[in-house]
């Protein structure tokens, strides 16, 4: 019978390349003991642009019992982010390339029993061009970061050497309220010298563990073979799993047996539902529309980075639950089983994607290493029912428009189908890309990340945009993948605007989005980025080095932001009311406006005591011109609903200065925002635009950023205009597209008078 020995602990770690840190009688006594989870960018990792990107080592001895003597015997590792080389005694196993899906390797011939034994992880995040993400913003943590363990096995066994899968794929061929018509396809091993004829046997039982349905076969394999068996499976009047409102799981109980002994066995959580998207009515879940209320999430959290825990997934889904979302995107990169696991459970709508991010690889061409990592996502997580979409890029436009790049993604897509021809693909536009573009028919639907009342223009552009893209489209399933502004809980505002990293602008523009996305049908879903802060080397803004701060919730998910109450207000069933702007306590003025959320009928202010009016509405209640008193005001609200109060308090300080500490000073005007000197727009005060002749032969706001770098007048001109660009480590992703894309994606950083000057100057240098 398979047995899991989980070897987390007590492993020894140094955080340097030692080029012999393999033989079997290296000494460690200098290095550190850690525990797997274990990454070495917990804290550098989100703390600034500099963190370790390099190669460390981590040993470990292990005795496995005489008893295993004559198994099957595999080590498997849940990630390694991104590079490895596993060693046991000495000899290398193999290079898995790839930092998040798992991998394993038969130890089987090299293991000793009875006696010590070392294995040895050379494990790698240096960043290499042909291993994806080659660019993101998120930071790259090194690290054993998810569980190691020893599979023990009969010679006999479901395959355990196939991409890291479960050697089992139950597929949803045909599925109706009144049937559910399956095929459980089992790849087997036998790894004896002889024949041997097994029974593969699988029991379908419901939730409460009654049987519902059983099937077996007979095989016989080869000795030393693979083979593969495949079991269909009707079910008549199945309870179908219904995303957040009945997330039902059958289980499938699988079984080989020879003679009168079970050799192996796997049990199969599987929800069993239909969906389809519609051009006009969005998304549907067994036949009943749903629109996707979805947020983002990355896997890191504040001092653990990707290292966290169980306890730290399933606190992370009880928040995600808690503000009524019911699709989660699983960015940017395959996740944990136990996270696609809590998503089953739970009810969650998942699209799960791949990191061909950002930029693509130059030297590999055809995307090799991209769609290696599609096939480990869709094989290991093939019978998660919660997974409706694959994706198989996100804004991999910012490297260029390079034709072999628009090959990857249409060859992705198709590898997608082949592997699973029973979900949809997706990607994730980057807003540059046209609405017409080829892009938007390279997979089943598309979304688009855009940043209306961020990175340019106003929030109620996201109206226009959507409304033009659909009547452009009509045919095309649209969601929005990314969309989100920076929120830094410490600064405030009575005046909200883009740019000012305040609490309350954040909240605005969520509380604004709520509306103009509810008014459209079409959208088969939305997800908001992202639904906690995280790490992203590459980012210095608001005073905050090392993090993009856009998330509902705080990096450590201590603190949930005004904006996570606007969704809850929107999306949940459970009653409440929430006071905005608790944490702008300090007041100058005379009166101020009160906001609240809620998704009761009503709402009551009572000031110091006193009642001060009942209002009506939906989501948002704003209480304008409340009278304050100097010094302290205690403030309580109480909503009512079906008979029903829900109460919160709040208190604030009329004062008779402003608190300077509200204001943003510092890396203040957005990401795009680092890329230039402060000084620089106030040079163009005076510049008048004119008419210019540019011809092909010459540089401009067109040329690739990466063609004028190599033309020394050229970047000359790029260095005096955009010298922190430049020198940003966003460059090397970049250099492939122009200013003129840049400029679509964040216009407010490029107003028309910087593309006149760019233009006049570089229009004089003659390209070579």
């Amino acid at each position: 019978m398979r047995k899991i020995l989980n070897i987390n602990s007590n492993w020894k770690f140094i955080k340097e390349d030692k080029s012999d840190a393999y033989l079997n009688n290296y000494d460690t006594k200098s290095w550190e003991t850690v525990n797997v989870p274990h990454t070495w960018n917990a804290i550098d990792g989100a703390s600034g642009n500099e963190y370790f990107k390099g190669a460390c080592w981590y040993r470990k001895e292990l005795s496995l019992d005489r008893i295993y003597q004559g198994k099957k015997i595999y080590i498997e590792f849940g990630a390694v982010n991104s590079i490895s080389d596993v060693y046991v005694n000495g000899k290398h196993l193999g290079q898995h390339r790839g930092g998040y899906s798992i991998f394993r390797y038969d130890i089987t011939n090299v293991i000793k029993f009875g006696e010590v034994n070392t294995i040895a992880v050379k494990a790698d995040n240096t960043i290499v061009d042909d291993v994806y993400p080659l660019m993101a913003d998120f930071t790259f943590y090194g690290g054993m970061y998810r569980d190691v363990n020893i599979i023990v096995t009969e010679d006999v066994h479901f395959d355990l050497m196939d991409k890291g899968s479960l050697g089992v794929y139950i597929s949803q061929d045909e599925v109706t309220n009144e049937q559910a018509k399956l095929t459980i396809k089992t790849k087997l091993t036998n790894d004896s010298d002889t024949d041997k004829t097994i029974r593969v046997w699988a029991d379908i039982v419901d939730a409460q563990g009654n049987l519902v349905k059983c099937i077996g076969k007979d095989v016989s394999l080869k000795a030393n073979t693979n083979d593969e068996l495949s079991l269909p499976v009707t079910i008549e009047n199945p309870i179908l799993w219904n995303g957040v409102k009945n997330p039902y799981l059958y289980k499938v109980n699988l079984t080989l047996t020879k003679d009168n002994d079970l050799v192996d066995e796997l049990n199969i959580p599987t929800g069993l539902r239909y969906f389809h998207f519609d051009a006009n009515e969005g998304f549907f879940l067994n036949g009943e529309h749903m629109k996707l209320q979805g947020v983002s999430r990355h896997q890191d959290k504040k001092d653990k980075g990707w290292a966290i825990s169980e306890e730290d997934q399933i606190f992370d889904m009880e928040l995600i639950k808690e503000v009524g979302a019911n699709s989660i995107r699983l960015a940017h990169y395959q996740h944990s089983q136990f996270f696609y696991d809590l998503c089953d459970k739970e009810g969650m709508v998942v699209w799960a994607e791949i990191p061909f991010i950002s930029m693509a690889s130059k030297t590999d061409l055809t995307g090799e290493n991209a769609k290696s990592q599609m096939v480990e996502l869709i094989r290991q997580n093939f019978n998660h029912p919660s997974i409706i979409m694959w994706g198989v890029e996100n804004e991999i436009q910012i490297g260029g428009d390079r034709p072999e790049v628009r090959q990857m993604v249409k060859d992705l897509n198709d590898l997608t189908h082949m592997e699973d021809p029973t979900r949809l693909t997706t990607q994730a536009n980057v807003a540059m890309v046209p609405d017409d573009d080829e892009y938007n028919y390279y997979t089943d639907i598309i979304a688009y990340n855009k940043y209306y009342g961020w990175y340019g223009g106003q929030v109620e552009e996201f109206a226009t945009w959507l409304d033009s893209y659909h009547a452009i489209n009509p045919d095309r399933c649209l969601g929005l993948s990314e969309y989100g502004a920076e929120g830094i809980i410490k600064y405030h505002t009575d005046s909200p605007a883009v740019g000012d990293y305040t609490e309350e602008y954040h909240a605005l523009y969520h509380e604004t989005l709520i509306k103009i996305f509810e008014e459209r049908p079409f959208l088969w879903g939305t997800y908001v980025w992202n639904f906690f802060d995280f790490g992203s080397a590459i980012r210095d803004e608001g005073g905050v080095q090392g993090r993009n701060n856009k998330g509902l919730v705080t990096f450590d998910r201590k603190i949930k932001k005004d904006g996570f109450y606007a969704y809850k207000a929107a999306w949940s069933k459970d009653l409440f009311a929430h006071i905005a702007s608790k944490r702008f306590i300090e007041r100058a003025s005379d009166t101020i406006n009160i906001k609240v959320y809620s998704n009761c009928d009503e709402v009551t202010l009572f000031v110091n005591n006193e009642k001060v009016q009942t209002l009506g509405g939906k989501y948002t209640f704003v209480f304008e011109n409340v009278k304050l008193v100097d010094g302290h005001n205690d403030i309580k609200v109480i909503a009512t609903k079906d008979g029903k109060e829900f109460s919160d308090y709040a208190f604030f300080n009329k004062v008779d200065e402003p608190n300077p500490t509200y204001e943003c000073t510092e890396g203040k005007g957005g990401f795009a925002a680092n890329w230039f000197d402060e000084d620089l727009f106030s040079q163009f005060d005076d510049v008048e635009i004119t008419e210019l002749n540019i011809t092909d032969d010459v540089f401009s706001s067109a040329s690739s950023i990466g063609e004028m770098l190599e033309n020394e007048e050229a970047k000359s001109i790029l260095e005096k205009y955009m010298a922190k660009l430049i020198d940003s480590p966003m460059i090397d992703m970049m250099k492939d597209s122009c200013i003129d894309d840049i400029a679509k994606m964040v216009s407010d950083a490029f107003p028309p008078k910087l593309i006149y000057v760019l233009n006049r100057d570089l229009s004089k240098i003659k390209k070579s």
